[in-house]
Parts: C-alpha cells; sequence; structure tokens
C-alpha cells in the first residue's frame, strides 16, 4: 500500500483545482468580482484599515473591484512585493490609478517609492480552500511565511478570496501551512474557528 506525501497529494489537488478555477473564471469571471466585491465589503469596515490585497494573476477571481471599492471606502489599500526567493513579501501602499511595475512570476506591484504598509488584514489568492481553514496555493510559501511573520509580531486577518468552487473537502496541509481566519466568496463569507 504506497502513502501519498502531502506534497504529491497537494500536487495532485493543485493540477484538478487549477481547471475548476479557470472554468469558473470563464463562465463568470466579472460577474464573480462584482459579487466578491459586495461581498467584501458587507464582511469588513475598510475604513481607516489598512488591507493588502493582490493584484490577480490568470484566472485568479479579479479582486481589482474590490480594492477600488476598500480604497474608496477609508481604507489605506497595499499590494504584495516579492522581495526575494524564501523572504516574506512587502506590502507597498496602492491607490486607484497608481502606475504598477512588473515583478517576478508575472506579478505587478507599486515602486519602490511607495510606502511600506504593515496591514491588519491580509486578503490572499488561493487555488483551493476547506473548511478547517487550509488554503492551496502556488507552492512556494511566501503567504504562509508572510502570515506566520505577521502573527509572530502582531495579529492580522488572513481572508482568502475564491470563487465557490474552489472549496474541497480537504486540502493537504505541512507544519508551514498557515490556516485562514476566513473565505470569501462570489457567493458569501466562511469564518473559520481559531
Amino acid at each position: 500500500m504506497s502513502v501519498t506525501s502531502p506534497a504529491d497529494a497537494k500536487m495532485t489537488q493543485r493540477r484538478a483545482m487549477l481547471e475548476r478555477r479557470r472554468a469558473a473564471h470563464l463562465a463568470q469571471g466579472p460577474e464573480a468580482a462584482l459579487a466578491l466585491t459586495a461581498n467584501l465589503i458587507a464582511e469588513l469596515d475598510p475604513k481607516g484599515k489598512n488591507i493588502a490585497g493582490y493584484w490577480p494573476l490568470g484566472d485568479e477571481i479579479d479582486c481589482r473591484p474590490a480594492l477600488e471599492a476598500l480604497s474608496n471606502a477609508g481604507a489605506l489599500v497595499a499590494l504584495p512585493v516579492v522581495a526575494g526567493q524564501g523572504q516574506v513579501l512587502i506590502f507597498r501602499a496602492w491607490r486607484p490609478g497608481d502606475v504598477l511595475e512588473q515583478g517576478p512570476f508575472g506579478t505587478m506591484h507599486p515602486n519602490a517609492r511607495s510606502p511600506v504598509v504593515c496591514p491588519q488584514v491580509l486578503l490572499v489568492p488561493l487555488i483551493a480552500f476547506d473548511l478547517e481553514g487550509g488554503r492551496l496555493g502556488y507552492g512556494a510559501g511566501y503567504y504562509d511565511r508572510t502570515i506566520a511573520s505577521f502573527r509572530a509580531h502582531g495579529q492580522v486577518t488572513s481572508i482568502g478570496l475564491a470563487y465557490d468552487v474552489q472549496r474541497v473537502d480537504a486540502v493537504p496541509v505541512d507544519a508551514h501551512d498557515q490556516p485562514l481566519d476566513a473565505v470569501i466568496t462570489n457567493s458569501g463569507a466562511i469564518w473559520f474557528d481559531a
């Protein structure tokens, strides 16, 4: 009887869920982005909060309308910058209309003149999630390291953003994987017990 390692289980699940996410993006991308925005604004009181989001890659749920709405509602919005392989992410301030620079892995981020922000809320992309707060990402560990660092130095609320169809029964986890506090999808919010 062969035992599947967490790394192998993650790779298998990642392939299947990327296909599922791609199909959801093609079928409902713009509508899902607007629904996600409404759900996110309903869950957060953004005024005066530092909220870090992300610039979506490929078929990740488009959170740009949500970032703009958060900024317009009084949040200080920031986007991640990859500082280097194996390091935690840095977050720099962003406002609607700001010009972004190309980063590694096809990412887009604010330039080095934008102030560094310490987020109170961290909006996180994902490939799959479960009802225990498990999150499957791309496998490089940037968000896990970043969330762990923030939690070690203070409180941060980590919220995954996803299409409904990205939910699975269980995400394979390793010791370094950081659970999410919530997931907000195109149909609502799921908060996990601490």
